[in-house]
């Protein structure tokens, strides 16, 4: 279910949202990152992801944000768990006004996937980046190396 504006940023305001992340690594052990085009992390370098909706199951989540943020339906026993991790940002969808806190489901997908057949709803580009790059760089979002940094 999904909510008008005016509810969803109550919700935002009041409660932590529930996600997943989706970290996919191809046959190079290179990580898929996109460039972030809404807020929160806009302009980051982020992995492919995003929240469940109410009476969404998670595997029914995670198959459509695979099919929405991959192009590719994949089901839930296709990944791996990495972890629970939390997001806390200071600005929300709609602007600065107030925060936004993710309680974020990270999986492990391994798939090698054509960066030109990405969808580009969330992310305006894309690119495989190598692990030492990835935790290297600034404009790789903290939150992303994180799901590295704890393994």
């Amino acid at each position: 279910m999904y909510l008008s504006d005016s509810k969803f940023k109550s919700v935002i305001r009041n409660t932590p949202l529930i996600s997943i992340d989706l970290i996919v690594e191809n046959e190079n052990n290179q990580i898929l990152l996109g460039i972030r085009l809404n807020k929160p992390a806009q302009g980051f370098w982020f992995v492919p992801g995003g929240r469940i909706v109410k009476n969404e199951t998670m595997a029914q989540a995670f198959s459509r944000l695979t099919k929405a943020e991959l192009g590719v339906e994949l089901q839930l026993s296709d990944a791996t768990l990495i972890g629970p991790f939390e997001h806390f940002y200071d600005d929300n969808f709609s602007g600065d006004d107030f925060s936004t806190h993710y309680v974020v489901l990270g999986y492990r997908i391994k798939l090698d996937i054509l960066l030109s057949q990405l969808p580009i709803e969330q992310h305006g580009h894309y690119q495989w980046f190598d692990m030492a790059t990835l935790l290297s760089v600034d404009d790789v979002h903290h939150y992303t190396k994180r799901y590295f940094i704890t393994q």
